[in-house]
């Protein structure tokens, strides 16, 4: 969740005005999450990665703050989905099987489910893995997406139902440094996760 400005011209490129719609293949409850993640580029967010003190259950960072998780997190609330919730209680049942890359020994409500590596665990657990391809097709609105930026630091955003003018390839909606974007960023770097996730 480090912000990244020199990364943000590559990532955050979109063209002038909304995309056409892409043909949705998606099922109602993925095109609500799509057009949830196309609502919040509405909202001018600051990228901050501090650590906050937040309510449980349905807790978030002040709205005008937030990472690339939060941008995942705000999205499956709309649609009455709580990854704090989700997140927590999966973690708490089953913590060996999460990441330790922060030398935690026990759950904490404020960070677990805003840390990518704890999604794509939490997602590799309770909804569909889907293959990494290079092909655009296979990547569908709603679906969840990881990078590996380099570093030691890994992304993640949601696939919308826009695509890049004159492509097939999809937008995105995520944070990488300047705010919740609709952006060109799909195959910008390695893709190391692919998901879908309902209830």
């Amino acid at each position: 969740m480090k912000a990244l400005p020199a990364l943000a011209a590559i990532l955050l490129w979109a063209p002038p005005g909304l995309p056409p719609e892409m043909p949705s293949q998606a099922s109602d409850f993925f095109a609500r999450l799509s057009t949830a993640a196309i609502a919040l580029t509405e909202q001018p967010v600051t990228y901050d990665p501090g650590y906050f003190a937040m309510a449980y259950p349905n807790g978030d960072v002040p709205a005008d703050r937030g990472v690339c998780t939060d941008v995942v997190i705000r999205a499956y609330r709309v649609l009455g989905i709580d990854l704090q919730k989700e997140v927590h209680e999966d973690m708490a049942a089953h913590f060996a099987a999460y990441p330790k890359r922060w030398g935690l020994t026990r759950t904490d409500t404020n960070i677990d489910h805003r840390r990518v590596p704890n999604l794509m665990t939490f997602f590799g657990r309770k909804g569909t893995v889907l293959p990494i391809t290079g092909v655009a097709a296979d990547y569908r609105p709603g679906d969840i997406v990881c990078w590996d930026l380099g570093g030691g630091i890994s992304h993640i955003g949601l696939v919308v139902d826009r695509r890049a003018e004159g492509e097939e390839r999809p937008l995105i909606v995520h944070n990488i440094g300047a705010g919740q974007v609709l952006a060109d960023g799909l195959f910008a770097y390695a893709i190391i996760g692919h998901y879908r996730y309902s209830q």
